[in-house]
């Protein structure tokens, strides 16, 4: 698996997660001491907002031109982004409209980067499976290195050097992946509006996939969104232990992946999410930090394994030519899950107790991992690659209306 490519890929993948994992802490530190915690918010909400807008166009683009060039450009807007700020802070306490400004486009740079990540996989490695449970451990451990780092960076040298490593972390990634050598599918000429059309469909006519994404979206409101809030708030003190038992368990997550090779991915990565039921259930019971750390760690290898089982079935379900696009669309539909659990965990709580709510985060749970397991589509996907059931059509809308009227599986 280590080939030249794959190396190069891992190193650039590697060390952006880590500037991405630095990023929230350096803010809630550098801009919370001068603008408070409302400041903090308004930066790292707006960040997300541009990243979800421009997803879907980034699927797009990605296809057109190749993930990779798209990935090294928004590196290189990153560099500029995080280099202005770190430059900004050398006054000590810099506008709170350029903070605005970089955020958003900082965040749309993460918006055009995402779709290409998973979409990059099949290119430089042959074996997708190894490769995304490899890159899952990369990622746990970056987000474990990323926030103490940050932390340690900003105490003992301030804002200025967070930012400007920060910046650095996307200038070796982008520097990465310009050594990498791929072949990029070579697109049929279109328009946007087709491009967009295109990947909507690839993305509806295949019904596990729609599935899993409308099942996730309830799973972001009701139990990833809100735990961060909720659990920091109930465990307190101890909450970086637990976490660090989180981030282990993703790394084990990982090295199972590698090895386990189900014959349905997504039947046994449901199954696995069962997993997660004790991360809230421990957090709702209010139990001892060893107990809290043992939950979390078999909650972490729960979702790493489910994530590599998912990711590589996107991989190798969709053809090269709509991955990215079909990437953008699937992205952008987990994420606003999660964003609005995020949004409305406060509300929540002046209505329901935190420790109720995450109880009912634990029957949320085992809801989802029982939805998973009942629809067809999930529970018998395979790992060979199968053609949607409602094949899109390229330029389906200038055919006959007896070809474009064809169910569809929404």
């Amino acid at each position: 698996m280590w080939t030249r490519n794959f190396t190069l890929y891992f190193g650039a993948r590697t060390i952006s997660l880590l500037g991405d994992a630095m990023m929230p802490v350096a803010s809630a530190l550098a801009i919370g001491k001068v603008y408070g915690i409302a400041g903090v918010g308004s930066v790292l909400g707006l960040w997300t907002a541009s990243a979800v807008l421009v997803m879907v166009f980034g699927g797009v683009v990605a296809d057109r031109i190749g993930a990779r060039r798209l990935m090294i450009v928004a590196d290189a807007v990153r560099i500029v982004t995080q280099g202005v700020v770190a430059v900004a802070f050398l006054d000590g306490a810099p506008p709170y409209a350029l903070l605005l400004v970089m955020a958003f486009l900082s965040g749309t740079a993460a918006g055009l980067f995402e779709p290409g990540v998973n979409g990059m996989v099949p290119l430089v490695a042959d074996d997708p499976q190894r490769a995304n449970a490899t890159l899952k451990i990369a990622e746990a451990l970056t987000h474990l290195a990323g926030p103490a780092l940050a932390g340690v960076l900003i105490i003992a040298a301030g804002p200025v050097v967070v930012y400007t490593v920060d910046a650095a972390t996307f200038l070796v990634s982008g520097v990465c992946l310009l050594l990498v050598r791929v072949a990029v599918p070579k697109p049929s000429p279109s328009n946007l509006v087709s491009d967009l059309r295109r990947g909507w469909d690839e993305f509806r006519a295949r019904s596990w996939m729609w599935s899993v994404i409308l099942v996730w979206v309830f799973w972001g409101v009701l139990v990833i969104g809100p735990s961060v809030p909720l659990a920091s708030q109930l465990i307190g003190d101890d909450y970086g232990w637990v976490m660090a038992a989180l981030g282990l368990g993703t790394v084990l997550g990982g090295l199972v992946a590698i090895r386990l090779r189900p014959r349905r991915p997504l039947a046994a990565g449901a199954i696995a999410v069962s997993g997660y039921v004790p991360v809230p259930l421990t957090v709702a019971l209010e139990l001892p930090l060893p107990l809290l750390m043992a939950g979390h760690l078999l909650g972490g290898c729960a979702l790493a394994f489910w994530s590599v089982m998912w990711s590589t079935s996107v991989q190798t379900q969709v053809a090269p030519d709509v991955l990215n696009r079909v990437n953008a669309y699937q992205i952008a539909g987990s994420v606003a899950g999660m964003a609005a659990g995020q949004a409305l965990a406060g509300p929540a709580t002046a209505l329901i107790d935190p420790r109720t709510f995450m109880l009912g985060s634990t029957a949320a749970t085992a809801g989802i991992v029982a939805a998973l397991l009942l629809i067809n589509p999930i529970r018998n996907l395979g790992r060979d690659p199968q053609p949607p059931k409602c094949r899109p059509i390229p330029n389906a809308h200038e055919a006959l209306p007896t070809i474009v009227n064809q169910g569809t599986p929404l």
